[in-house]
């Protein structure tokens, strides 16, 4: 039996992973934090999946989820990490209170660190152990690498984990850990369901106009985005790769929003795209 952590598995990105991995034959260790969601998904994947109520903002419920872990796997140790929990704070950066950045880094960020570090003596990161080496596959977002207004703290989050995961990389080399980063570009995911509505403040500022465009057209991308099917089979294939690739973009029309888009970034031609379709 193969043993693998996901966090975040309630819905979405999450939930559609562990169907898929279930389905070949793993067993999934799923973080959640509401107890009706851990009884409806332990109904569903029956032996196959145990529940651990945590959340990754709390370190002590990790160091408690470690044991559990510990317990289940016995000799085996974990084969894979996924991290894929998150939330997106957005809004003009004028008006998220610092508490809310805070929170979104604390979430997408610090709270990966948590658990990384917690698991990491079961992915293999000790002398002599007795079991090989698993995989930390983190998820970032085409966010991570093209920063677009109004996502300030969402796009930073993802930025850091970039960074995170590339130093990572090099200093579990001596074990043999894989890191790997998969930034996906929209998908029709529930985490759009969970963006609250903007405020009457907001839309009688300066940028009330530009940001119900923007919300308009993220919610377009989202609904003809990447299917979670879809997203969750080539994460199981790259997890599955003999020889993965330190990071991988999965974008619709890549070319245009992802290779393009991050080669001009940084120009004027970027300033004036952004300008004549915020208005």
């Amino acid at each position: 039996m193969k043993y693998i952590l996901i966090t975040g598995v309630s819905t979405g990105i999450g939930y559609e992973t562990t169907k898929i991995f279930i389905k070949n034959g793993y067993h999934v260790l799923g973080s959640l934090r509401k107890t009706p969601d851990a009884e409806r998904l332990q109904q569903e994947f029956m032996d196959r999946f145990t529940p651990l109520l945590f959340d990754i903002t709390d370190h002590n419920a990790i160091k408690q989820a470690v044991k559990i872990v510990k317990e289940k796997t016995g000799d085996s140790g974990l084969s894979g990490l996924i991290n894929n929990a998150g939330i997106s704070v957005t809004g003009p950066i004028e008006f998220i209170d610092v508490e809310s950045f805070r929170y979104q880094f604390e979430v997408n960020f610090f709270g990966h660190i948590a658990v990384i570090k917690n698991f990491l003596p079961l992915l293999g990161a000790k002398k002599k152990c007795p079991y090989p080496p698993g995989r930390i596959v983190n998820i970032s977002s085409i966010s991570g690498v093209i920063p677009f207004p109004f996502m300030s703290p969402y796009c930073s989050s993802k930025f850091a984990l970039e960074a995170f995961s590339h130093s990572l990389r090099t200093e579990l080399l001596p074990y043999g850990i894989d890191v790997i980063i998969i930034g996906p570009g929209s998908i029709k995911t529930p985490i759009w369901d969970k963006i609250p509505q903007l405020s009457q403040e907001i839309l009688d500022s300066v940028y009330g106009t530009a940001i119900t465009r923007f919300a308009k057209n993220a919610m377009r991308s989202a609904e003809n985005g990447i299917s979670l099917k879809f997203f969750a089979n080539k994460l199981f294939r790259i997890f599955e790769s003999d020889n993965p690739r330190y990071r991988y973009s999965i974008v619709k029309n890549k070319f245009f929003y992802y290779t393009l888009t991050k080669m001009l970034i940084n120009t004027k031609l970027m300033k004036n795209y952004f300008t004549k379709m915020y208005k």
